[in-house]
């Protein structure tokens, strides 16, 4: 499945299988495939792209977003909140919360969120801007997009404890190495060190 896991950098990424399914699209390439539905986490610039989801958008995109992120002109968009189970496209993407224990970014109260799409089979997990939670431990996923860099998220040692929280059959760092965002590729290394489930560092794709 991981060869239909494209990370694009930071927290963005695209997914293929029924359909192809952008999660956070940031500072695409300028003819990046179209998306079929885009999954936005929150508001925060480096998440919410209108640039970015025009590139990828067509007709029948649908993007889902929570009620922060503006709607993108002429698509449709589903709002999403923590609890939600949504159709978008036949893709089916359930709702979980995303938010700070301990910062001040991104408060609970916020209502950011994370999300759980099902695709060939499988249950990918992105989590979003997120600390280590409680809810985690309701989340059933086959492959885990943790954020790793501490700051505005978890660190990669409280990654790796979310990793073991969740026993992904993989899980997957992202949230670093972008040089207008906090993280580097070190604390990818740090996170797949100290999982004990089995830990892929991908490379950046376009």
């Amino acid at each position: 499945m991981v060869e239909n896991i494209f990370w694009l950098g930071h927290d963005s990424f695209r997914l293929k299988g029924e359909k192809v399914v952008y999660v956070d699209p940031w500072k695409l390439s300028p003819d990046a495939e179209k998306a079929d539905v885009v999954l936005v986490t929150h508001e925060h610039y480096d998440h919410f792209s209108k640039d970015d989801i025009a590139k990828i958008s067509k007709p029948d995109t649908i993007v889902v977003a929570p009620a922060s992120v503006p709607a993108p002109a002429g698509l449709k968009t589903l709002v999403a909140k923590a609890g939600d189970t949504l159709t978008a496209n036949g893709i089916r993407i359930e709702v979980v919360p995303a938010y700070n224990t301990n910062k001040r970014f991104h408060p609970k109260s916020a209502g950011h969120v994370g999300y759980i799409i099902t695709l060939g089979g499988k249950r990918i997990y992105h989590a979003g801007d997120t600390d280590v939670i409680p809810e985690m431990a309701q989340v059933r996923c086959d492959i885990a997009l943790l954020p790793v860099s501490g700051t505005y998220v978890m660190t990669a040692e409280e990654a790796a404890q979310a990793a073991n929280t969740l026993q992904p059959a993989l899980a997957i760092p992202m949230h670093y190495a972008d040089p207008d965002v906090v993280g580097t590729r070190a604390d990818a290394e740090t996170f797949k060190r100290l999982a004990k489930v089995p830990v892929e560092i991908l490379e950046k794709s376009k």
